[in-house]
């Protein structure tokens, strides 16, 4: 197989994957509880939300361009 033939399979099996992974993500209707997710603190430690919905509620706020070339 061709080094363009390769990478033409890959970027369309990606493709394909991106496509199924967020067709199975549903949003969230209001009042809906988020499910449980881990991410990385700014000090590079683990920090869940059911660790921070145990202290009170919490406000998720996606800002995605706030690190992105223009």
């Amino acid at each position: 197989m061709s080094i363009a033939r390769a990478v033409s399979r890959t970027l369309v099996l990606s493709a394909l994957a991106v496509l199924v992974l967020a067709s199975a993500a549903a949003a969230l209707e209001v009042g809906q509880k988020a499910p449980d997710f881990a991410l990385n603190g700014t000090d590079g430690k683990p920090v869940k939300l059911s660790d921070l919905t145990a202290k009170g509620p919490v406000v998720i706020y996606t800002f995605i361009a706030a690190f992105t070339p223009t």
